[in-house]
């Protein structure tokens, strides 16, 4: 008696959804016969398309033609690449002769399975959606490190591969974390960005900025170009990868309201000078440096051998009877040095001096 060739079930949650201009197909792998027994070879898989007038197809339930037009057919022996898991995911890609024809048509999908020549599995599921050309891929999105995050610039795409473009609705910005180390490598060749991307924003412009970017952190972005047709809004595929590892090059602000006092000799304590100045505003400041120079307009000499923690200084090796110019600068954690704040005069007096 000849044995029977195992069936395998049908498919049954086969869906697609259009990214760019491919369509991704998923579905789960039948793991049992129509018998119910377990399968105990790797699968074929065809993969079938029709296009149909949106008119004669019902969104609820898609119908395939009774001859199906085979799209791709994945040996037994490749099906993993396409597979993890039990979960398999195949893209189509929609070429500029599929929109020609059929811009707003419907692509219908049906696949089958076989685990052998003689038996394929009935028809799965029927998965339907409506086509359109999306905007071409954005290839030049620059990015600018700034005091208040990063910022993304690109140009607006000029075409799909099926002609002029319709109206851009928006761009979506996508972002994946990376390790700085890590960050020159983290883009693959021909675009494909190897980080999970996730959603951060929107942009009716072609310029966003992302404030919530850390310092030290490294980033990866896409932007991603929304098209606006009559029943839905088409996502582009991903632009060009930009990675950017934000660093704190940005200097604190110069200190204001120096204020320089001759202090008289008191008990032990000689005289000398006396500097305060305002605290500055930033949440980052490490400290302040005070220089001295007998020459306005030059830098002159650092006088405390570490950061101040607070904004006051004693210049205890003034020179009597010499007349000095200070300034102020504030440092941030990252070790950026501020401009010198306003050159304020003083000095202590020589004895046949008054004192100021």
């Amino acid at each position: 008696m000849e044995r029977r060739p195992a069936v395998p079930e049908a498919v049954t949650d086969l869906a697609a959804a259009q990214s760019g201009d491919d369509v991704i197909l998923t579905f789960t792998l039948p793991a049992k016969t129509v018998e119910n027994r377990p399968l105990k070879r790797p699968l074929e898989i065809e993969i079938y398309r029709d296009f149909t007038p949106p008119s004669a197809t019902s969104a609820v339930s898609p119908q395939v033609s009774a001859n199906p037009t085979l799209l791709a057919t994945i040996p037994s022996s490749l099906v993993q690449n396409y597979a993890a898991q039990g979960h398999f995911r195949f893209a189509d890609s929609l070429k500029a002769e599929d929109f020609a024809g059929h811009a707003g048509s419907e692509a219908v999908y049906m696949i089958r399975t076989r685990a052998s020549r003689k038996a394929p599995s009935a028809n799965s599921n029927a998965a339907a959606l409506r086509i359109y050309p999306a905007l071409e891929q954005i290839a030049d999105v620059k990015a600018e490190m700034t005091h208040s995050g990063i910022v993304l610039t690109w140009t607006a795409p000029q075409k799909t591969i099926a002609g002029p473009p319709p109206q851009i609705a928006h761009y979506n910005i996508y972002r994946a974390e990376t390790e700085p180390a890590a960050a020159a490598a983290n883009s693959a060749p021909g675009g494909e960005v190897k980080s999970t991307l996730a959603k951060i924003g929107e942009s009716e412009s072609t310029t966003y900025r992302d404030r919530q970017a850390e310092f030290g952190k490294a980033y990866t972005y896409s932007v991603r170009s929304a098209a606006k047709y009559p029943d839905e809004t088409l996502e582009s595929s991903d632009s060009n990868p930009m990675t950017v590892t934000l660093k704190d090059i940005f200097p604190p602000a110069a200190p204001q309201g120096l204020v320089v006092v001759f202090a008289p000799a008191a008990g032990t304590t000689p005289a000398h000078v006396e500097l305060s100045w305002a605290i500055n505003s930033e949440s980052d400041i490490a400290g302040y440096n005070v220089y001295r120079s007998e020459q306005e307009g030059t830098p002159g000499t650092r006088l405390n051998s570490e950061l101040l923690l607070t904004p006051a200084f004693r210049d205890m090796n003034a020179v009597p009877g010499r007349r000095y110019f200070y300034t102020a600068t504030a440092v941030d954690r990252s070790g950026n040095e501020s401009p010198a704040s306003a050159a304020a005069p003083g000095g202590v007096p020589a004895e046949d001096q008054v004192a100021p």
